[in-house]
């Protein structure tokens, strides 16, 4: 309920361009204020997960929401443009906060065989705002900025009660639901788990999950980058890219509960593989001819690598990460997503540009690398005796 909420409202990335150019600013101001916003995810992600570590989930969600909402709403009444910049860089810092909270406290409250489709119903929650949010913002901006910013701090003070009224106050290792919380971590917390970002630094398994995560997302965001590119550069319409858009959007929408409870039972480095090779294999089919047949059936090959692969790669944090370190996992990972995206665009773009249909396969290259990699950085989230159980899992021992 708090993600749906907030992502209802998420206008400020989608709307900070317009809303600076509306206020006089030149493109290249405006352009540098949408840079520091992605700096701010980077930032807030890293921070959140030590918030998250440091106090608890609820009290870091609080903070996000509570702060966001005042800064957000701020940006309407400032004038200076370094000021601007500032509250930008806090606004989009201090939102991103909520996210590593939010999903190391999914985890923790979860059974291990039910994480995945937690974290699948997470995503379609995020992907609904997504969807719904700029038609809404669109229709506020028409009337004034004003009112714009000022809905989304309202609906980030409801996600802040929301968190007040109904999140759980406990996020200690070894706790349990319905359990208080352990005033201080007991002699039997891992030394691992009191190695701050550190102990995340020396796991080098999850460095290399990383790793090829990072590979993977960069060429996953070039349906937004270079895919638009070579639509227009083609001579097709850009309402094709419209369609390859809605496709992917409908296909998530409809078909990403039933294809998780699908994939719920296969082994662990089995989804990996399918789920970022069919990314691989999507963009190289785009390699063949910048046509409407070939545009469904890469935008169709990727989409199900995202039904495959997705809910279950931003779960796995919580698999792997001993218990006083989940909110620092699910940081680094969110961190390396949100630097994917802020450079990803610029390569994808250069290679397109210097190579044309080619960067296709430059970039299916990319993620079959990721896909390899990937293979040696995943491991198995419990030593659970017996063959390897994927992902349903019986209660465990905390992992480390």
């Amino acid at each position: 309920a708090c993600v749906l909420v907030s992502k209802l409202a998420a206008f400020l990335q989608l709307f900070l361009l317009l809303f600076l150019k509306h206020r006089g600013f030149s493109s290249g101001e405006a352009g540098l204020a949408l840079g520091v916003w992605g700096a701010g995810v980077v930032a807030g992600a890293a921070t959140g997960g030590w918030l998250c570590d440091r106090i608890n989930a609820r009290a870091t969600i609080m903070i996000s929401s509570f702060g966001a909402a005042g800064l957000t709403i701020s940006l309407v009444y400032i004038r200076v443009y370094l000021l601007l910049l500032l509250a930008v860089l806090l606004a989009s810092a201090v939102g991103q906060l909520y996210r590593p909270a939010a999903q190391a406290l999914m985890t923790e409250l979860t059974p291990p065989g039910q994480q995945v489709m937690v974290t699948a119903m997470y995503l379609q929650c995020f992907n609904m705002g997504i969807v719904v949010a700029p038609l809404v913002g669109t229709a506020l901006a028409a009337v004034s900025y004003y009112l714009l910013f000022w809905t989304e701090g309202l609906a980030l003070l409801a996600v802040g009660l929301i968190a007040v009224l109904a999140l759980p106050r406990r996020i200690r290792a070894g706790a349990k639901p319905g359990q208080p919380e352990p005033a201080q971590p007991t002699s039997a917390t891992p030394k691992q788990a009191r190695g701050g970002y550190m102990a995340v630094l020396t796991d080098r398994r999850y460095l290399t999950f990383l790793v090829a995560f990072l590979l993977m997302a960069t060429v996953y965001c070039q349906y937004t980058a270079a895919l638009p590119l070579a639509i227009k550069q083609s001579g097709l319409s850009m309402w094709w890219y419209g369609m390859v858009l809605s496709l992917n959007g409908a296909m998530c929408g409809i078909c990403q509960i039933p294809a998780t409870k699908l994939v719920l039972r296969w082994p662990l480095l089995l989804i990996q593989l399918l789920g970022f090779g069919l990314l691989a294999v999507g963009y190289g089919i785009y390699a063949i001819a910048m046509v409407p047949l070939v545009l469904i059936i890469g935008t169709v090959t990727w989409t199900v690598s995202d039904l495959i692969g997705v809910p279950t790669m931003f779960a796995y944090p919580g698999m792997v990460a001993p218990d006083q370190l989940r909110g620092r996992y699910f940081a680094a990972l969110l961190s390396v997503h949100g630097a994917a995206l802020s450079f990803g665009p610029l390569l994808g773009v250069a290679l397109y540009e210097h190579l044309g249909q080619r960067a296709w396969l430059c970039l299916a290259g990319i993620a079959l690398l990721a896909t390899i990699i990937g293979q040696f950085g995943m491991r198995r989230p419990t030593a659970v005796p017996g063959p390897e159980p994927a992902l349903e899992l019986a209660d465990a021992a905390p992992v480390g």
